[in-house]
Formats: C-alpha cells, sequence, structure tokens
C-alpha cells in the first residue's frame, strides 16, 4: 500500500518552479469563481431575467467573441511588453465585467457586461498562458499545461459542483447575484496573487530585416499551423463548450435531471480530469501526435452521441448515470486533447512569435466559446437533439483532418529540436 502511494505521489510531481506553482493557484481560484456561474448562465439569463435562450446564448457569445476579438492584439502585445501586468489588468476587467452581470435585468446591460469580462477574459488569458511558458523550460511544457488544465478543472469542478446544491436550495435572483459578485472577487484575487508573488519574465524580441518576419503576417504564412488551429476549434466547440454550456439547459429541459445533479455531472467530469491530468503526462507523449488527436475526436464523438440515451428515461437516476458517463468519456477526451495541443504551439512557435502563437492557441478556445453557446443556443430552440447528433460528426471530421497532417507537425517522438530557446531568467 505503501510502495502504491509512494508511486501515486510521484506520478503528480512535475518538477515546475515555485512561481510556476503559485501562478497555477491563483488559476485554480479564479476558475472556482468561474464554475459558480458556468452551467448556470443560461439558465439565470432565460429562467430569471426572462431573456430567450436564443438571447442569453447570444450574451454568452458575445463575451468570449470580445475575448477572440482581444486576444490577437494581446498577443501582439506581450511579445514586447509585461505579460504580468496584462494578466493584472484583463483579471481586473474581467471582475467588473461578471460582477456587473449580477444586476442586468435588460438585455443591453448583459452585452455591456460581456465585452467588459469579455476582454479581460481574452487579455488575462493570452497573457497568462505567454507568462507561464517563458516561466518553464522546454521540456517542462506538457508538465505545465498540464497543471494548468488541473487548476482549471479543479476550481470549476469545486465551483460548479458547490453552485448546483446553492440553486437547488434557493433557485431565486439574490442567490445567482451572489454567486456572480463572488466570481468577481476570484477574478481579482488572482490579479493580487500574480502582483504579489509571480515575477515578471523579459519578452524575447528578435531584430529581423524583413517586415514579413515579424508580426502576424508571419503566423499567417505558416498554412500547417493554422490549419491545426482551426480544426481544433471544431473540437473545443462540440467537445469543451457543448459540455459546460449547452448540457445543462438541454438536461434540463429534456432529461429528468435537475439542478443539484448538474452541479454533479460537472463536478464528476472535472474531478477525473484532476486526478488523471497530471499522470497522463507520459502516456500521452508515448502516442504520436496525429493519433492522440484522432483519439480525442473519437471519445468526443462517442459522448456527445450518448448525451442522447438520457433523454429517452423518466428516471432521474438513470439520466443521471448516463449522463456522469458522458463526463467521464469527455474527460478522458479532454485531457488527450490538452496534453497534445498546448506543447505542440509551443513547439512550432518561433521565440520571437511566442505571445502571437499562444494568442491563437487562446483564440481557440475563447473563439469557441463564443462560437458553442451562439450555435447551441440557437439549436436548443429549434432542434436540440442535432446538437449531439451534428457535434460527433464535426468532431470525427475535424479529427480525420488532423490525423492526415501526419508528420508534418511536429513530434517528440521525432527527437526534433524545439524551435523555441529555452526561458529566460525571471527579471
Amino acid at each position: 500500500m505503501t510502495r502504491r502511494l509512494s508511486q501515486l505521489i510521484a506520478g503528480w510531481r512535475t518538477g515546475l518552479s515555485r512561481p510556476v506553482l503559485i501562478l497555477q493557484a491563483g488559476n485554480a481560484l479564479n476558475y472556482f469563481g468561474y464554475g459558480l456561474v458556468l452551467p448556470f448562465e443560461i439558465i439565470y439569463l432565460h429562467q430569471i431575467r426572462g431573456f430567450s435562450t436564443a438571447t442569453a446564448g447570444l450574451v454568452l457569445a458575445a463575451t468570449m467573441g470580445t475575448a477572440a476579438i482581444v486576444t490577437p492584439p494581446t498577443g501582439a502585445l506581450v511579445d514586447r511588453y509585461s505579460a504580468k501586468a496584462i494578466v493584472i489588468a484583463g483579471s481586473v476587467a474581467s471582475a467588473f465585467g461578471y460582477a456587473g452581470f449580477a444586476f442586468v435585468d435588460r438585455p443591453w446591460q448583459a452585452f455591456a457586461c460581456s465585452i467588459v469580462g469579455g476582454a479581460g477574459l481574452g487579455a488575462a488569458g493570452t497573457a497568462n498562458r505567454t507568462l507561464v511558458v517563458r516561466l518553464i523550460t522546454p521540456e517542462q511544457r506538457a508538465a505545465a499545461f498540464a497543471l494548468n488544465r488541473v487548476a482549471g478543472n479543479f476550481g470549476i469542478g469545486a465551483g460548479a459542483g458547490l453552485a448546483g446544491f446553492i440553486v437547488a436550495a434557493a433557485q431565486q435572483l439574490g442567490t445567482f447575484q451572489i454567486l456572480y459578485v463572488f466570481d468577481a472577487v476570484t477574478s481579482a484575487g488572482l490579479a493580487l496573487i500574480v502582483l504579489a508573488a509571480v515575477p515578471s519574465p523579459r519578452a524575447e524580441v528578435v531584430a529581423t530585416p524583413d517586415a514579413n518576419g515579424t508580426g502576424f503576417r508571419a503566423v499567417a504564412r505558416d498554412r500547417l499551423f493554422l490549419t491545426v488551429i482551426a480544426a481544433n476549434v471544431v473540437l473545443v466547440v462540440v467537445g469543451h463548450t457543448f459540455f459546460s454550456n449547452i448540457l445543462p439547459p438541454f438536461a434540463k429541459a429534456h432529461t429528468p435531471v435537475g439542478p443539484a445533479e448538474i452541479g454533479i455531472i460537472i463536478l464528476v467530469n472535472t474531478a477525473v480530469i484532476v486526478i488523471a491530468q497530471i499522470p497522463a503526462v507520459p502516456l500521452v507523449a508515448r502516442m504520436r501526435r496525429g493519433h492522440a488527436f484522432a483519439v480525442t475526436a473519437a471519445l468526443f464523438a462517442v459522448a456527445l452521441l450518448a448525451v442522447l440515451p438520457a433523454t429517452l428515461t423518466h428516471s432521474e437516476l438513470a439520466a443521471t448515470t448516463i449522463l456522469v458517463g458522458v463526463a467521464i468519456v469527455l474527460a478522458s477526451a479532454e485531457i488527450a486533447h490538452i496534453l497534445v495541443l498546448g506543447p505542440l504551439v509551443a513547439d512550432m512557435a518561433p521565440a520571437h512569435l511566442l505571445g502571437r502563437y499562444l494568442s491563437l492557441y487562446t483564440l481557440t478556445f475563447s473563439g469557441s466559446l463564443a462560437l458553442g453557446p451562439a450555435i447551441g443556443g440557437v439549436l436548443l430552440q429549434s432542434n436540440p437533439d442535432a446538437i449531439w447528433w451534428g457535434g460527433a460528426l464535426a468532431a470525427v471530421v475535424a479529427g480525420a483532418v488532423l490525423l492526415r497532417l501526419g508528420d508534418r507537425i511536429p513530434d517528440p517522438l521525432d527527437e526534433a529540436p524545439p524551435r523555441l530557446a529555452p526561458a529566460p531568467e525571471a527579471a
């Protein structure tokens, strides 16, 4: 028993520095606040504020749409200026935006809060990832992206699980207002943690006589990278976003489960990721990246199709059991997805364009979180089942595209040297 416990603990060792661990602790706190509101955003705007589901979906889309818009210019900024300062500023803006959601009663007010909060999310997310990569060595990338995912899912899972029981006990305006305000407090808390305990590494500036060698024109010429990003936008929309944003209102309307069960389903998904993400690093490292993408897409497709049987039962326990199974399969796909995509983007990025490449990595998620609620909100009104079989089909197509890239994408199994130099010393 002692030996097995030692092996389990050893599997969780990341070798990351203290500032990186502190930063991820701050991210966990911030994600805890986000988890409090994430499963219930459409429910709050629709049932408490009286917006249609399509309008509620568009409000969520506006948040992530704004985040997507500010992400590329943020990437350019962090290639020249302090990523730490941008994390702080973005977190404060996000706090103001989400605090405002607690008090909206008209759609235009919700859209205004979406713009402020989304701008903060986009700036902070890009700068946060760039800050982490600059604080680590290339060999630590997989572990760093894994720990970031653990922090996010631990926070979201704990927040969603707690919020599920809170909303089930008192599904009223004041309850949702408290959740949104606390979400804002956690964003401000992240800003304070970064300000006090995380150093500011220097950006790497490379002079080049070729005007096309820097900026987003250089990124745009990397067609292989853009193909990887486009295919992964599809996977994030149907795999990550449909589950977190669309499954809760769908399950509440079309299955016997209630708010408490929804919180449990989200909690199971995030718990699996928290437990297995870091130990999975060496396992996924033994797979070729193209194959790992294909496995990810297949798992997403299976999980999405498995949602539909939950609509055919009148038993709360049976429906909850089915959706918990969906959550576990999706978690397995998310684990592989993050371990492949994040390090791949960092490997493909030239040192002086790291912020821009990582901004498009961030855009993969923020853009998808805009598309997902917009598409899903409309389909919830017109053809709810199409969310799941259509999403499964899209996942299979995206997986096939990534598999076809094969040896064209950088792969550690080829023992190719990374294109990004080791992280510079922190200033």
